[in-house]
């Protein structure tokens, strides 16, 4: 296997051709951002120590280093080292995306936003023209401590507003996901990749109620058919997100009146495509004679 060998005869060489799959688009990110082979290999020793330590316990103790060790094939030294320093993989949500996620859900979900069309209105920029139904009252309803000027500013930046021809504010329907700005980019990349790969693991593992995770795959399609289904995979995606986003809206408010644990859920859509490359025809065989 191109090099790679295991002294573990029961390695599935199903799910190792897999997981080789999920990471090659990871490995082309990293090595485009300079995070270097002996970089990552330090943070996976990290990982697998924190994973393991926290989901692989027996009973209800600490696991011991010498577990620790057997567990991930980690040295034990090494394994003391990294249980005593400190992750810093806790997820750090951009100001951006903080409060502008709310903004979003509230411009696309509440009646007061939407038009005859349930689309998101294009706003008067300030409250002087539109009242509470303007970009500044937008604003204001969600967060008094940021003026509408630094939020739309920031939206400009990222393409996620823009103005139209009246010099009114209008949401761009890709939802909110910023045109610019890396770091905002990187919280989402981070965000809906680990809860698509949690759902798939955890539908492998057979832990729990499997999720819901589908979808639907063609490679026999030229690029014009290619460019139609992408169009409507937009079109019925969106639909599909804005109603998801009005009904949890809607729940998150009732359930605020609950004495109860949060719950967080991620629902998401994607669509990709790439040229099939063609099958390498089988190479000129030779015969031996006797």
């Amino acid at each position: 296997m191109h090099g790679v060998h295991s002294t573990n005869s029961n390695l599935s060489p199903a799910l190792i051709t897999a997981v080789r799959r999920v990471l090659r688009p990871f490995i082309k990110l990293m090595l485009a951002k300079g995070i270097t082979y002996p970089f990552l290999t330090e943070m996976l020793k990290d990982l697998y120590v924190e994973v393991a330590a926290n989901d692989f316990k027996i009973g209800d103790k600490p696991s011991t280093d010498s577990h620790l060790s057997l567990l991930t094939g980690i040295h034990r030294k090494d394994i003391k080292r990294l249980r005593h320093g400190s992750y810093a993989d806790t997820e750090t949500t951009p100001q951006a995306v903080s409060l502008g996620a709310r903004l979003v859900s509230l411009w696309s979900s509440d009646p007061r936003y939407l038009d005859e069309n349930n689309q998101p209105k294009r706003l008067p920029r300030f409250a002087r023209e539109g009242g509470d139904i303007s970009f500044e009252g937008l604003v204001a309803s969600v967060s008094c401590d940021i003026r509408s000027r630094v939020v739309l500013d920031e939206w400009l930046r990222l393409g996620v507003a823009h103005f139209d021809e009246e010099n009114r504010v209008c949401l761009n329907t890709a939802a909110f996901i910023p045109a610019h700005g890396f770091d905002e980019k990187v919280f989402y990349f981070g965000h809906n990749l680990h809860d698509h790969a949690a759902a798939a693991t955890s539908n492998l593992l057979g832990h729990s109620q499997p999720f819901l995770e589908r979808s639907v795959y063609y490679d026999g399609l030229s690029a014009d058919s290619v460019k139609i289904l992408a169009e409507k995979s937009a079109q019925l995606g969106m639909e599909s997100l804005l109603a998801i986003n009005k009904t949890a809206l809607e729940l998150e408010k009732s359930d605020a009146q609950k004495c109860e644990p949060n719950y967080r859920m991620t629902f998401g859509i994607y669509y990709y495509s790439e040229p099939v490359e063609p099958e390498k025809a089988p190479g000129p065989t030779s015969d031996s004679h006797s």
